[in-house]
């Protein structure tokens, strides 16, 4: 079969880029920019081996990640927020679709167990480049797809048989709270046509004899402090979506970036608030979700300062 893409370059999209909801029609080819605020080039702040994903994604090897810089997104509490907003004020490098192919090829040498995208919304058509380039020259690796949900359908369905695993968030099913928390005035709107794309292509989460994810959707779902509502919402609309589907729920926000000091984000979540997600997501059938330990509000925290991000200081 021949790979999707192969005859043309994915990248001559962003002559009027669209690749993400906002369709800013900028041509990034000239390096104009839009709300993401990246050109054509490929921009990355980190490639490496990570720990921290969930355990059908990280395994024993690690997956391996490729961190993007800018988004389409401004979210108040991003723990990312040095290379998704702030990039500008941290060392990251231009790479061409051949260096990533590379990059990708070194990770599947090195053991990862998958090659994971972070931050991938607005860099959709270079990376769907980058591998139709790689498995031209042997890589094999599953392709994780890391977002946070505010994707193009459009742009998903170009790319369908390059990614293996979605790993979107579901942040939202309120208007209000995106704009007001993630400068997003249609989120809510977004997010389950996305979601329903995805699942549709990849299905429900696959692993192979050893626990790791070869194929699937899992979604995520961080609980923030004081809008139980909104998760509600959340968990009600995945369960829809398939009672079998995979879930990460997460407790691990604290107030990051701009939220710290905030008037309604300004605390981490109370464990009586996430306690009663978790059986509230048990009540409605999600047997197949993901729970973490509170205490994972000080983990996994990355610094992009440091040569090693999610390294020791």
């Amino acid at each position: 079969m021949t790979e999707p893409g192969a005859a043309m370059s994915f990248s001559q999209g962003l002559a009027r880029c669209a690749c993400c909801p906002r369709r800013c029609r900028v041509n990034r080819l000239e390096e104009k920019t839009g709300f993401c605020g990246i050109g054509g080039g490929i921009r990355v702040s980190h490639i490496g081996l990570h720990f921290g994903e969930e355990p059908p994604i990280s395994g024993k090897n690690g997956s391996g990640t490729v961190f993007f810089a800018g988004c389409n997104l401004r979210c108040l509490f991003c723990q990312n927020f040095q290379i998704s907003q702030e990039f500008q004020d941290v060392w990251t490098w231009i790479m061409t679709v051949d260096d990533l192919a590379d990059a990708l090829l070194r990770l599947q040498d090195e053991g990862a167990h998958n090659v994971n995208f972070v931050s991938p919304s607005h860099m959709i058509l270079q990376m769907a480049d980058a591998i139709v380039a790689a498995r031209s020259r042997g890589f094999s690796l599953p392709v994780v797809y890391n977002s946070g949900g505010y994707d193009s359908v459009e742009a998903l369905r170009a790319v369908r048989g390059l990614v293996d695993i979605y790993l979107p968030d579901l942040k939202y099913l309120d208007n209000e709270l995106g704009q007001r928390f993630s400068s997003v005035a249609d989120y809510a709107n977004v997010a389950p046509e996305v979601l329903r794309e995805m699942f549709d292509q990849v299905g429900l989460l696959e692993e192979d004899d050893d626990g790791i994810a070869q194929r699937g959707l899992l979604v995520r779902h961080l609980v923030l402090p004081g809008f139980l509502d909104n998760s509600r919402a959340c968990l009600r609309f995945l369960a829809g979506l398939s009672s079998e589907i995979s879930v990460s729920l997460m407790s691990q926000y604290a107030p990051r970036h701009r939220a710290v000091g905030h008037p309604e984000l300004g605390r981490p979540l109370a464990c009586k608030e996430y306690e009663a997600m978790v059986a509230y997501a048990m009540d409605l059938g999600l047997e197949n979700a993901f729970i973490q330990e509170l205490d994972s509000q000080g983990h996994y925290v990355p610094d992009f300062e440091r040569e090693e991000p999610f390294g020791e200081s």
